[in-house]
């Protein structure tokens, strides 16, 4: 029997910080499907020349504050996507169109300063906020309550999906990531609701509910900024209404944190535009290059169409079982790698650099096994970069394909039949991301199928290590052809 190389499923993520670990659970079919109250209206989401009268006290508040002029380039408003943000004017490429000061930042620091900030000093720095946020929710007199007001109840995130709508996503990695996801945030409540809500009731007078966490979660998930000087997370109202453009592709000049000027410590987020806009023209960014269209959805409830965003992560392991383990597992530490290794395959792009070396590495047995050997230690990588038998190349061939296959089965539909289904101009958005996640998914499992299917049909044109050795020594010609030495 082949020995199990790898596992294809979703990696571990995070949120926000590398520290969190959110464990993926099999099935979905126990979990209570997700609903959501609160006491607020939301805004109507429908594109309106007149802004709801929520946004417009939001903008005024903005005014009186300091924060925005009647010069300000750009004000909010609504648009296809909800709320966005209106150029006023021309706008060039890399001008300034907004620059809010941190003392209306909602981060750590804001909650520092509040009646909870004892209480949260402890807590992971999105709990301590989503707390801040909830709290802030329900207070009458919080002076964030007209920013909180124009805030959205939940998005298109699949976090917030029910049931029925997780089913369209069966046999997709963000399923089980969303199940992941869900179960992580609901441990989260859990800890916190009886470390810090219950024995401080008199500091969260309204009843905090799950469904108020999974707000507050999904709110920072797809709005707060992350990557900022000094920022682990913070919440930055008004340029938070920015929205993404898939046809804008750069990240530089979009947003950056600066002094307020020489004599002042206070800091600036300050937001760019990275294209051109005209005036009553949306003023959009690019949220991430790097993230899949499963991310997308997980984070902000949209996909998009270019297939570079498909992508489908193949997890390999050295198994503690294996005889060789310790040997592999310092090999694979030495060259930047570990026990588990995640690898993303792109749709349209190679496969990366390091995949194919560790296939062959945590295939390693039987005859090959000498390469394991401490002399080789300094260069078994470079004898992985190349083929180094045909039992090891077959093996790894036959194993990853099975995979495919077995990962193909899962899905409940074809490609074909959901590019039908793409067709439908009036196509739910919920539906429409499903489609689209499970038809990229299979696109890519049919890519690493194809590799691996052409690789097979090459293992009797491959050169193997110890061919490669023999020429070395000056065995074997550049044909195969043995080399006989004469003598004197």
């Amino acid at each position: 029997m082949a020995p199990s190389l790898f596992t294809l499923s979703s990696p571990s993520s995070t949120f926000p910080s590398s520290s969190t670990t959110l464990k993926p659970f099999s099935s979905f079919s126990t979990k209570p499907t997700l609903s959501i109250h609160f006491v607020k209206k939301p805004i109507p989401v429908s594109a309106t020349a007149d802004p709801p009268p929520q946004l417009q006290t939001f903008w005024q508040w903005l005014q009186d504050q300091g924060v925005v002029s009647a010069k300000s380039p750009v004000r909010p408003g609504m648009v296809p996507e909800g709320l966005g943000l209106i150029a006023k004017k021309n706008i060039s490429r890399n001008e300034v169109v907004l620059e809010i000061p941190n003392r209306f930042w909602i981060n750590q620091d804001a909650v520092a300063a509040s009646e909870i900030g004892t209480v949260c000093s402890g807590l992971k720095p999105w709990v301590s906020v989503a707390l801040f946020l909830i709290r802030e929710r329900f207070r009458q007199d919080s002076k964030w309550g007209v920013y909180l007001d124009i805030l959205p109840e939940l998005t298109d995130s699949t976090v917030f999906w029910s049931e029925e709508e997780l089913a369209e996503l069966q046999g997709t990695q963000l399923l089980s990531t969303t199940l992941g996801v869900k179960e992580y945030v609901q441990n989260e409540f859990l800890k916190v609701e009886e470390e810090i809500i219950l024995p401080n009731k008199q500091l969260f007078p309204a009843p905090i509910t799950l469904d108020d966490f999974f707000w507050a979660f999904g709110i920072l998930r797809s709005r707060a900024f992350s990557r900022l000087r000094g920022q682990n997370l913070v919440l930055i109202p008004l340029a938070d209404l920015i929205n993404h453009s898939p046809n804008i592709t750069t990240e530089d000049y979009a947003w950056e944190i600066k002094g307020a000027g020489l004599f002042s410590r206070d800091l600036l987020f300050s937001l760019r535009s990275p294209v051109s806009v005209k005036a009553e023209e949306q003023v959009l960014i690019q949220y991430d290059l790097d993230k899949s269209n499963a991310e997308l959805a997980l984070d902000y409830g949209f996909i998009e169409s270019k297939s570079e965003r498909n992508a489908y992560t193949l997890t390999l392991e050295i198994s503690e079982s294996d005889p060789f383990f310790g040997d592999k597992l310092d090999i694979a530490e030495t060259n930047g790698l570990s026990e588990t290794a995640y690898f993303d395959i792109v749709l349209g792009r190679p496969l990366p650099p390091a995949l194919i070396p560790y296939l062959r590495l945590v295939a390693l047995g039987g005859t090959d096994a000498f390469l394991l050997e401490s002399i080789f230690r300094n260069t078994i990588w470079g004898h992985l970069d190349l083929p180094v038998s045909r039992a090891n190349e077959e093996l790894i061939c036959r194993v990853v394909r099975d995979a495919c296959k077995s990962a193909l089965s899962g899905y409940h539909t074809t490609i074909e039949e959901d590019e039908k289904l793409m067709e439908d101009e009036n196509l739910d958005s919920r539906l429409k991301i499903a489609v689209g996640i499970r038809a990229g998914e299979k696109k890519v499992l049919q890519q690493i199928d194809e590799i691996f299917k052409g690789r097979e049909s090459e293992l009797d044109e491959l050169e193997y290590y110890q061919e490669r050795r023999l020429k070395d020594l000056g065995l074997v010609g550049e044909q195969g052809e043995i080399i006989f030495w004469e003598t004197n």
